[in-house]
């Protein structure tokens, strides 16, 4: 039991720091920090795996909250990660937009909507300025406009903005966990389907052919229970 305890000591102090951290970044899941979101970059600074001054959006000011919450000394901006700068959000020229649908899988915060060979528009107060869509747009139509003038870091974004951006952004992980679990449970019935009756489902007559492929089926089954097992929630 003390075991326990030295294990889940440490790693309960830096649950709580990851927290706070956390709680003083911008939530704009730019990636400019290096790391793929917001609360993974909160995480290894909290291990001591990653610097404070990575985070372009929240600039100097943000640097300095990070100081204050880790106890850090205060650090130039990472010149590697960015400049800071003031906010732009992403701005999509219609008459160009084919419909592609890679901004809207680029989009941390579900700010762009559309459908597929349908224009894109993008929600101007949803939009964090990541600049994520910018890159994919095979046609070159988004482009990113200054909304903050002259004011930058977190003189240009706001707690609520910032809270916000988490918000919407924890929302579209969980939506496409969900997708991700339904496709694999479709791709499953579907396998257990032709399992049941492979003869069926199958142009060759051959019973070495058909038991090869029966262990081919049995063994992809096996392998979606068991990724399907791993990714459930420990029992309370």
């Amino acid at each position: 039991m003390g075991s326990d305890s030295a294990v889940s000591g440490p790693e309960a102090t830096c649950a709580a720091l990851t927290e706070r951290i956390d709680a003083v970044l911008p939530q704009t899941q730019c990636r400019r920090c290096g790391y793929p979101d917001c609360r993974a970059y909160a995480e290894a600074i909290a291990r001591g795996q990653a610097d404070i001054n990575r985070c372009p959006p929240g600039g100097a000011e943000g640097i300095e909250r990070l100081a204050a919450v880790t106890g850090r000394p205060v650090l130039p901006l990472d010149p590697a990660c960015g400049r800071e700068q003031p906010l732009a959000v992403a701005v999509i020229d219609e008459t160009w937009c084919i419909g592609c649908t890679l901004c809207l899988k680029a989009c941390p915060t579900d700010a762009i909507v559309g459908a597929n060979k349908r224009m894109h528009t993008v929600i101007e107060g949803y939009c964090t300025g990541c600049e994520l869509c910018v890159p994919v747009c095979p046609v070159d139509c988004i482009a990113m406009v200054n909304v903050s003038g002259q004011r930058t870091g977190w003189a240009a974004w706001t707690p609520a903005q910032a809270e916000q951006a988490r918000t919407r952004y924890q929302a579209r992980q969980a939506r496409r966990s969900r997708e991700v679990e339904e496709q694999a449970e479709r791709r499953l019935h579907k396998a257990q389907a032709k399992l049941a009756d492979l003869s069926a489902h199958s142009k060759h007559s051959d019973p070495a052919v058909l038991q090869r492929k029966r262990a081919l089926i049995e063994a992809a089954i096996a392998k979606a229970r068991a990724a399907r097992a791993a990714a459930a929630p420990p029992p309370q």
